[in-house]
């Protein structure tokens, strides 16, 4: 047994996933019911929400609440902190409020007013808090815009965001190909050492802009994250899907997973902890992938 592999999904209450009746008992229909039953099956979990609108403190305190010791939920960074844009409306409505009449249809990071970025900041902290003294906060995941190149502007947000979420694990998801492109690879690699960055290893369709190469490596000795979004061309860069999940349509396969085994096992030498993370959210594929891969790594279930 490898005591040191989490695995698990990304998201416990994808819509597509409740309604497929495959991962829940028929009596499991509430969120907290719900979440006790994933945390029976899984380690470890992504939470997706806090991607598209800032979480609450008393939310937080209800997932560690409801989740055994040693749970560990891995939290995706509020969008606007990602170089991503965002509707006035994910914003509490006291921010919406302070932005005055004339706030702009499209909210960009760059463009807040300062106090307004420093209060997002200290409020997606206090967010994590529960999760943080529970001891069930596993890294903070910060997936970049797909338009944030490797260049001096992107790569100073990104030491912003690590300097702002200090006392936090932080890692790093990059979505274009410049960031891990020829020579650009063992730099980007040394300075997200220099930083403290987790490295995150991308499994995802090749051959668009928007993707980056799998790279296996450890820049953190504290963790290491493999992220599998599943090998869909069809769907990635599609427009109209219905939902996110759409974009993720994806069963990886037996000797798809098999294939990486070996390298997850030499990160598990080199990094303190690796988290494997299906974010193949459509339907119960990523329950599926991620009890395959538990069974040909060898890990335990909970």
């Amino acid at each position: 047994m490898i005591a040191n592999i989490l695995v698990g999904s990304a998201s416990w209450t994808d819509k597509t996933l409740i309604a497929c009746g495959r991962f829940y008992p028929p009596g499991c229909r509430t969120a907290e019911q719900r979440l006790r039953f994933y945390a029976q099956q899984f380690p470890l979990v992504e939470v997706d929400s806090s991607y598209y609108a800032m979480p609450l403190p008393q939310t937080a305190q209800l997932w560690a609440d409801r989740t055994p010791a040693g749970f560990t939920f891995n939290v995706k960074a509020f969008r606007l902190l990602t170089g991503h844009q965002a509707l006035p409306t994910a914003l509490d409505r006291d921010l919406q409020k302070a932005l005055g009449p004339d706030v702009p249809r499209t909210l960009y990071y760059e463009k807040l007013p300062g106090e307004i970025r420093d209060e997002l900041w200290r409020r997606f902290r206090g967010a994590l808090a529960p999760l943080q003294v529970a001891g069930k906060l596993g890294a903070v995941h910060f997936q970049f815009a797909p338009w944030m190149l490797r260049n001096r502007a992107s790569m100073a947000h990104v030491e912003h965001c690590v300097e702002k979420m200090e006392g936090h694990l932080v890692a790093a998801e990059f979505r274009h190909q410049t960031w891990f492109f020829g020579e650009h690879l063992e730099a980007t690699l040394d300075w997200e050492r220099g930083l403290g960055l987790v490295h995150t290893v991308v499994d995802s369709p090749q051959g668009f802009a928007n993707c980056v190469p799998c790279v296996w490596d450890v820049t953190n000795p504290r963790l290491a994250i493999v992220r599998l979004h599943g090998r869909n061309r069809d769907t990635w860069n599609k427009k109209g899907l219905a939902a996110s999940s759409a974009r993720f349509d994806y069963q990886y396969n037996a000797d798809e997973l098999a294939a990486m085994v070996p390298e997850i096992e030499h990160l598990a030498e080199q990094a303190r902890q690796v988290h494997v993370i299906f974010n193949t959210n459509h339907e119960d594929q990523g329950q599926v992938g991620a009890r395959m891969m538990r069974e040909l790594l060898r890990v335990k279930a909970r």
